[in-house]
């Protein structure tokens, strides 16, 4: 078992690829074809985008268009819904999702060419919608900060949602577009459980030093608020309360949520790495899944695939709203500024 388990990485398992007719395997004797797995390597590709800004479909998130700097994330978040996206690049949802990425070091320049568009109106764009913006690789590529740059300069909406105190590196610039309500800032939290989160979210920073960043973040004068995502029924959704009071007592204004979905391949990969690290309760997890979306684990079903239908979650549901109630009482985040959009990028900053 320990031989056969890739520490650091979420996803013990390449998934296949359903736009693919063949894959990688090896060839036994025997004549039995098993998966080829080596110990994963993070390969780097660059991508070069014709543009940047994605309209938003989903009535579910709240939002118009969003922004990804990077496609893959080497968080290893084992039940990303990110990860099926991986599949449009002839890759795989598993080990390929967090060890072959993709960069687009034209984001800025594609963004500003977007907001020069005569026919572009302000609406929030929020960064990222698919895959953290913060990863580990930003600290490299520093595609994110640049990002905020051209955000800055045309005194444009912008809405964040991280799980790693990278964030703080661009404080200067988040301060600025906090000054005139140009920015909103989610900080994910899935678990308070240091050893869960090292097996559920490998690369990611730990919810201390996530509490740390709201802190710093609200003491900056930036609004911030908690995302408690994904509840998983059987793995933390106990947890919920003790998450949204830590992220209270440090300074969130507010808090979101969303339950677990396994669409597409996160369903194998997902339930090979449940069976491999909590086999005694991994088929009631699957079946507390199911029934949150009507007997599936899959569910595409606008209005309950974010929060699930039944019992089961109504339960979760009112234990947030209770929370919620209880530690957020006469907080709220900032409405967006949409009058500061200067067209034209005719306000220069210097950092």
């Amino acid at each position: 078992m320990e031989a056969e388990y890739f520490k650091g990485r979420g996803a013990q398992i390449q998934s296949g690829n359903r736009f693919l007719q063949n894959r990688v395997v090896t060839d036994h004797i025997e004549g039995l074809d098993e998966e080829l797995l080596l110990p994963p390597k993070t390969e780097i590709r660059i991508e070069r985008s014709k543009t940047i800004v994605n309209p938003v479909k989903s009535p579910d998130l709240g939002l118009s268009f969003s922004l990804n700097p990077y496609q893959g994330c080497e968080h290893g978040c084992i039940y990303c819904y990110a990860r099926n996206s991986h599949e449009y690049y002839g890759y795989t949802a598993g080990l390929d999702f967090e060890t072959k990425l993709m960069v687009k070091p034209d984001a800025p320049k594609l963004l500003e060419k977007q907001l020069l568009h005569p026919s572009w109106k302000v609406a929030p764009i929020s960064v990222s919608g698919n895959t953290d913006c913060y990863q580990p690789l930003e600290k490299e590529m520093g595609i994110t900060r640049e990002l905020l740059k051209v955000f800055a300069r045309y005194r444009h909406p912008v809405g964040m949602i991280t799980k790693n105190s990278l964030i703080l590196r661009d404080l200067d610039l988040l301060q600025d577009l906090a000054k005139d309500s140009l920015v909103q800032v989610y900080i994910s939290i899935t678990t308070l459980d240091e050893s869960l989160r090292r097996k559920m979210e490998p690369r990611t920073a730990s919810a201390e030093k996530r509490l740390k960043t709201i802190e710093a973040l609200a003491k900056a004068g930036v609004p911030v608020a908690v995302m408690n995502a994904p509840i998983i029924p059987g793995l933390n959704n106990q947890e919920t309360p003790a998450i949204l009071k830590a992220a209270a007592d440090h300074g969130a204004l507010s808090a979101g949520m969303t339950v677990v979905r396994l669409n597409g391949k996160l369903e194998e990969i997902f339930r090979d790495w449940l069976e491999k690290n909590f086999p005694d309760r991994s088929q009631k997890v699957m079946n507390q899944i199911a029934e949150l979306h009507g007997g599936k684990v899959n569910d595409n079903e606008f209005g309950r695939r974010m929060k699930g239908s039944g019992v089961l979650a109504e339960s979760i549901q009112t234990l947030f709203r209770f929370a919620k109630k209880t530690h957020f009482a006469g907080r709220a985040m900032p409405a967006f500024d949409l009058g500061k959009f200067r067209r034209g990028g005719n306000f220069s900053l210097e950092f």
